[in-house]
């Protein structure tokens, strides 16, 4: 295809790029990098849609797409060990634009709702290569010919999975008027997905909606006494009537429709089911940047009048280059 030829991919990205949030300023001492975070988030949707996930391949694909080069704002093709670099230190940046565009979400869609419902949960992805035998992590012992083993990963155990070897992803959603994603997190299976949101609620990034809707690991008192003093209630199966059912059986019911079908709808869109790279910091560049382009095409979509299904066609055709 000619370089110069306008493609479906160029189009996502000033799509993408048009939901991006200026976070507020925080003046690092010494020198300031020459590139902007925006260009490496990107990057990183960029190589969630074309399955780059290789620094020396995304450098590649700089250095002979000038076009390209152009709509992720390098002035020059980086270096390669710059790529690799940025994008395992791009969580804080991915985690803020989703918490921002979340936001911006709330604020022109779900603002004639109320009560305002959300409900969340974690998904643990799996990570490449072998697997690595508890006992011998505690040690922090690697046996005689164990090889291509992601160090960085840790095992957690899930009711629906079972043991995990890798990383978890905790979302949360909008309940009404349709799931679209409000917050995000990428961490090691070692922190559970009630921890993460303790954090997340202290640190005010994530969204108190005056419901949450969570699972019985959301039932944790001290993060329900967090989210209601931050004027909010948080309803699990814990909180449900044993006995006969009630309006907060009817409103639970949502938790499976919205957050439990979102994670699918996200994984299918973006063609990510597990790790695609190892270590915590390239994982939650390419994981995160599916979520932030999901999302970022969900606000266009629905400012647009169009439908959240075609998602997954818009990144299509993407991935293929294929021609406006």
């Amino acid at each position: 295809m000619n370089q110069k030829e306008p493609d479906h991919l160029l189009a996502l990205i000033r799509q993408v790029a048009a939901t991006y949030q200026l976070p507020p300023p925080r003046r690092k001492r010494g020198r300031q990098p020459e590139f902007s975070p925006l260009s490496f988030l990107l990057l990183a949707v960029v190589a969630v849609v074309t399955k780059t996930f290789c620094d020396a391949e995304l450098s590649r694909l700089l250095a002979s797409n000038t076009p390209l080069r152009t709509a992720l704002g390098f002035a020059r093709p980086p270096h390669r060990t710059t790529i690799l670099r940025r994008l395992r230190t791009l969580l804080p940046a991915a985690e803020e634009q989703i918490k921002l565009c979340g936001q911006q979400i709330v604020k022109e869609v779900a603002a004639h709702e109320k009560p305002s419902v959300s409900a969340i949960d974690g998904r643990m992805y799996e990570a490449r290569g072998a697997k690595w035998h508890a006992t011998d992590r505690q040690q922090n012992r690697l046996p005689a010919g164990l090889r291509n083993v992601d160090t960085e990963s840790y095992w957690s155990k899930s009711g629906y999975r079972g043991w995990v070897q890798g990383y978890r992803l905790t979302m949360q959603t909008l309940v009404f008027i349709e799931p679209v994603p409000l917050f995000a997190a990428f961490r090691s299976n070692a922190e559970g997905e009630v921890g993460t949101a303790k954090t997340a609620l202290r640190n005010h990034c994530l969204l108190v909606t005056d419901v949450l809707l969570g699972d019985a690991t959301f039932s944790d008192a001290e993060f329900r006494r967090l989210y209601q003093q931050a004027t909010g209630w948080v309803l699990t199966s814990k909180q449900l009537p044993p006995k006969r059912r009630s309006w907060k059986h009817a409103l639970f019911a949502y938790r499976k429709e919205t957050i439990e079908l979102l994670f699918q709808r996200v994984m299918q869109a973006v063609g990510i089911k597990r790790c695609p790279a190892k270590g915590t910091g390239k994982n939650a560049a390419f994981i995160l940047a599916g979520v932030w382009l999901y999302q970022s095409c969900w606000l266009q979509n629905y400012r647009a009048g169009k439908p959240a299904a075609i998602i997954k066609e818009q990144i299509d055709l993407a991935r293929w280059r294929t021609p406006l």
